[in-house]
């Protein structure tokens, strides 16, 4: 079996804390020889804090639990209708620096867009993707012992009201924005269906 072959599990709609304990099972555990997999979900209504997390970026959680998380960056929302993918991949395996998984995450969300007519674009200094300065997608990202785990959000459609409650990544006022609204995937399967085979191809994966 080759060493880039990729496992793809949909989880469907999950809490947070489950996953990513899951995650960090899984990468604690995983043998060098161990093939890489995707995670695709959506999750129940959830503020995570990355580790780099100022708490003066949360205003007011109301009744949606917050938790702190070990990825990078700072506080962000996840609900249903947002397509979270998660590359659990051995990035040294693969030869594929931090940076160059980030670029081949940010360019697969800018294809999937591109597909609709959609212009959307990523940004040297924020992690992301946005749409007329308004953002698309967030990313947070670990790397332990040369694999990553946690990843990235799109959002498709949903309720985006939650984002008012924080400064998104840390930005005091930036706006999100859904594909939806956009006329790019209507959901998260389609976006899922669409997505996840131009990310495997951009990490030199196949499925």
């Amino acid at each position: 079996m080759s060493s880039n072959q990729v496992i793809i599990k949909n989880l469907g709609r999950q809490p947070y804390q489950k996953i990513w304990q899951a995650m960090q099972s899984f990468t604690d555990q995983r043998s060098i020889d161990d093939l890489d997999q995707i995670w695709i979900v959506e999750h129940d209504p959830v503020f995570t804090q990355g580790t780099a997390g100022k708490p003066e970026h949360v205003l007011d959680v109301g009744d949606i639990p917050i938790i702190k998380t070990d990825r990078g960056g700072q506080v962000t929302y996840h609900g249903p209708g947002q397509l979270v993918i998660y590359p659990l991949i051995n990035i040294k395996r693969l030869k594929l620096g931090v940076r160059d998984l980030v670029t081949a995450i940010e360019q697969s969300i800018i294809e999937m867009m591109a597909q609709f007519g959609v212009d959307a674009y990523a940004k040297c200094d924020a992690p992301g993707v946005y749409v007329d300065n308004r953002k698309l997608a967030s990313l947070g990202l670990r790397i332990r012992k040369g694999c990553s785990f946690h990843g990235l959000a799109v959002n498709i459609n949903m309720d985006l009201s939650p984002f008012l409650r924080i400064n998104p990544c840390g930005y005091a006022g930036m706006e999100m924005v859904q594909a939806k609204d956009l006329g790019g995937p209507q959901n998260v399967t389609e976006a899922g269906d669409i997505l996840t085979p131009i990310l495997i191809h951009k990490l030199g994966l196949q499925n």
